[in-house]
């Protein structure tokens, strides 16, 4: 790996972070289920990891507020814009894999 400073590491990770975000708010029409079913993890599981390294630093988020950093709006109105009903096959290929989810 090239030698990156440790702040310039933080700095362009967090760079790609953001940018991950902002390709995720924009692509709606990508369920949560069908990145679960084909990458292990989705905006759900996103906003878990920020909220768990918040805590890890000492700082108090809820579900509701790290979900929100994550879709841009309150859960409840992304769900109510975007989500569709998953097919049958999507549940099943989720219900395969899901021990593996975090």
């Amino acid at each position: 790996m090239t030698d990156i400073p440790e702040n310039k590491r933080t700095e362009l990770e967090a760079a790609a972070f953001r940018r991950l975000v902002e390709h995720l708010r924009e692509r709606t029409d990508v369920q949560n289920i069908d990145l679960m079913n084909l990458a292990g993890f989705c905006r759900n599981c996103l906003s878990n990891w920020y909220r768990d390294a918040a805590e890890a630093d000492g700082r108090e988020l809820s579900k509701d507020e790290s979900r929100e950093i994550i879709y841009g709006m309150p859960y409840s109105e992304w769900r109510d814009r975007y989500q569709t009903e998953a097919t049958p096959e999507k549940k099943a290929r989720f219900a395969e894999t899901a021990p593996k989810h975090d």
